[in-house]
């Protein structure tokens, strides 16, 4: 596996970061570019990241034994269903209509669009093995060490997926949304 890959990735090489040396993170809510459109991006990815951690805390819980099976497989289905739901539509929106229209507006970072692609194809195995833990659980609970069990699974794919998703997440944002200030692309509004 490369450097580029999202197992192993630590930031985007500073070649696609060139627009973020104009555009810093730290001055993207005060430039007057910055959309309604941005706004709504940024807070998608934070609803994903806080989905992460409500999950994790649950399933916490529920190890520790301070949390009911059936209240947790409850509180389960509807985080973690809502969570594999958004982010599944969200990555087809990105890849299907913003990518394509992003990717063109500077060539030095176009690379850096197929380089977030990839990441939604191991995002996804990684979904879809999160989806199998909680459907193990979700179908019966179970009590005691079967509970614990289940739980210990669901635990295990969070842990496996939140780092490489948080990771995505932060190179998508500080790839994509400086080329949203600068550029104002039509048809993303």
């Amino acid at each position: 596996m490369s450097d580029l890959d999202l197992s192993h990735r630590t930031a985007l090489p500073d070649a696609l970061r060139v627009l973020l040396a104009e555009y810093p993170r730290e001055a993207w809510e005060a430039d007057p570019n910055f959309s309604a459109l941005i706004r709504f991006w940024l807070d998608r990815h934070q609803m994903f990241r806080a989905l992460i951690e409500q999950m994790d805390k649950d399933v916490q819980e529920a190890l520790d034994g301070n949390m009911e099976p059936g209240f947790y497989a409850q509180k389960l289905a509807r985080f973690g269903g809502g969570f594999v739901n958004e982010l599944h539509g969200h990555h087809q929106i990105e890849d299907m209509h913003y990518f394509p229209v992003l990717e063109k507006q500077d060539a030095r970072i176009s690379s850096g669009f197929g380089i977030l692609d990839k990441d939604h194809h191991q995002i996804d195995a990684l979904l879809h093995g999160f989806a199998d833990a909680a459907n193990q659980l979700l179908g019966d609970p179970g009590t005691g060490s079967a509970f614990r069990d289940k739980s210990g699974a669901v635990k295990t794919e969070l842990d496996r997926m939140a780092p490489m998703l948080d990771r995505h997440l932060v190179d998508e944002e500080e790839l994509v949304v400086p080329v949203l200030l600068k550029f104002k692309p039509a048809g993303l509004s």
